[in-house]
This record gives structure tokens, C-alpha cells and sequence, in this order.
């Protein structure tokens, strides 16, 4: 068995039940193109490949390369890929394609915001990601996170079921979990302010201890006379803090800002 390499975050997942449930979970049919990131030793490869109609797996491990071309030799089904993910170019694929994957904790937030952004997305997204984010991601008003407004921006979000830890060898110091992200037919975000959004929102998570005025207006370098104004143009307490807004209250407040071009 190949050894795993705690640098690539690499976690083998071979339980037949919880590979299921992550292909049933993303609704595959035979015509779907999927894209897998990280098939490591061909696990999940295997059972999209019986339930779709062509899986593009990404693989950056090069020791790992060989041995998934020589599993999938006989699978016209299977493209491996030999790249780093953050590399690979997603237009190469058909539109609606699906993203299904178990992908290493350390790029969750990276993977998604390429995903959400990029120009040609995913139709649906299933990842298996550290429960605790998964949960993160899916959080409501009160307990939001940047990477819970970039993802629900773009995404419709849904839990699935838990993976254990002791599933996996060898097993992450945490249990998993499967979601799921289904694309919106428009985005959340203020149509031509998409760009300005993100910028806001990242300000606005900054200084998490702080209210969104300090953290506004250190952000911006504005006084917070000016920021105090704008939060009651758009309805909002001076004492919110960035985790209580909703995704209509970050519109609100990004059109606001750059209304008046506030900041450029």
C-alpha cells in the first residue's frame, strides 16, 4: 500500500460504504463529466468511473501517477492527469461538468474559491472537507465566515453524511464530512460588484474580535464618522460584527460603499 504523505494532507479513503455515499450524494448520471481532485490511490476513481461517463482525476503526487494510469489502463472512462490542481485549467472541461472529490484539508478554501470564481464552474460540487468546516461552510447569520459567504454567494449548500475518522488510513485527527454545493443561476453578489464584494467581505472578517466599524474603518481608511453613516444608510447597528450579517446585508453594504466611490 502506498504510504501517505502528511505534506499532500493525504488521507486513503477505501470504504465502500462512505465511497458510495459520497458518489450517491452527488446524483451522478451516465452522461456527467466529472472532475476529481486528489484520486490518490483510485478509490472513488473507480466507483465514479461506473457511474458516469468520463472522470478527469487530478493528481499531483508523481510516485502516485503511474500506478493510477496503470489501475485505469483498461478504463477509456479515466483521464489522470498529472498537475497540481491550483494549476490545471478548469475551461478544459465540458459546461455542467461535477466536481466529486476527496480533497486534503489544507486547500478547502482555496479549492472553493476557485471553483465559485472561476469562469467556467461546476455544475454541482461534492467534497469530502474537515467536518468542522463543512459545518462552518453551511453556518447561518450569527455565525458566518468569510469562506461561508464566498461559498453561499455562489453555491447552494448542503450537509451530508459524517465520515469518521478511523475510515481512514491513516486517520486525520478529526471526522469528515460530505458536502454539497449546487450553483446558483446568478450569483449573490451585486451584479458588477462582484470583485468589490469579496474585498469588502474580507475586510469586514479582518479583525474578528472587532465590530464591523473598526474593522471598516481601518480597512478602508476611512474615519468612522463616514463608516458609521454608511452602516445606518444600509440599516445596520454600529456594534455588528462581520459573522451577524446576512449575504443581502453584504450587498446592501458593498453597493453603499462604492455608491458614491467610497473607496477605489
Amino acid at each position: 500500500m502506498d504510504t501517505a504523505k502528511k505534506e499532500l494532507g493525504q488521507h486513503w479513503l477505501n470504504d465502500q460504504t462512505s465511497l458510495e455515499s459520497i458518489v450517491h450524494f452527488a446524483d451522478l448520471n451516465l452522461s456527467d463529466t466529472v472532475l476529481e481532485i486528489g484520486p490518490g490511490q483510485g478509490s472513488l476513481t473507480n466507483l465514479l468511473a461506473k457511474n458516469v461517463a468520463r472522470v478527469v482525476a487530478v493528481e499531483v503526487d508523481d510516485l502516485l501517477i503511474d500506478r493510477l494510469k496503470s489501475r485505469f489502463a483498461n478504463q477509456s472512462k479515466v483521464e489522470i492527469v498529472s498537475q497540481d490542481i491550483r494549476n490545471y485549467n478548469l475551461s478544459l472541461l465540458p459546461p455542467n461538468y461535477k466536481c466529486v472529490a476527496n480533497i486534503p484539508y489544507y486547500l478547502t478554501s482555496y479549492l472553493i474559491r476557485l471553483l465559485s470564481q472561476s469562469t467556467n464552474q461546476a455544475k454541482v460540487v461534492v467534497l469530502l472537507v474537515q467536518r468542522e468546516v463543512a459545518e462552518r461552510i453551511t453556518a447561518k447569520p450569527g455565525k458566518m465566515s468569510i469562506l461561508a459567504v464566498m461559498a453561499q454567494a455562489y453555491w447552494l449548500v448542503e450537509l451530508g453524511p459524517i465520515i469518521r475518522a478511523e475510515l481512514f488510513n491513516p486517520p486525520p485527527k478529526v471526522d469528515s464530512r460530505i458536502i454539497k454545493m449546487i450553483r446558483r443561476d446568478a450569483s449573490l453578489t451585486p451584479q458588477g460588484l462582484e470583485k468589490e464584494f469579496m474585498q469588502i467581505v474580507k475586510i469586514g472578517f479582518s479583525q474578528k474580535r472587532k465590530t464591523l466599524l473598526n474593522s471598516l474603518s481601518a480597512g478602508l481608511n476611512k474615519d468612522k464618522l463616514t463608516i458609521r453613516t454608511i452602516l445606518t444608510k444600509v440599516g445596520l447597528n454600529s456594534n455588528i460584527r462581520a459573522q451577524s450579517l446576512s449575504l443581502d446585508e453584504w450587498n446592501k453594504l458593498t453597493i453603499e460603499i462604492f455608491k458614491n466611490q467610497t473607496i477605489k
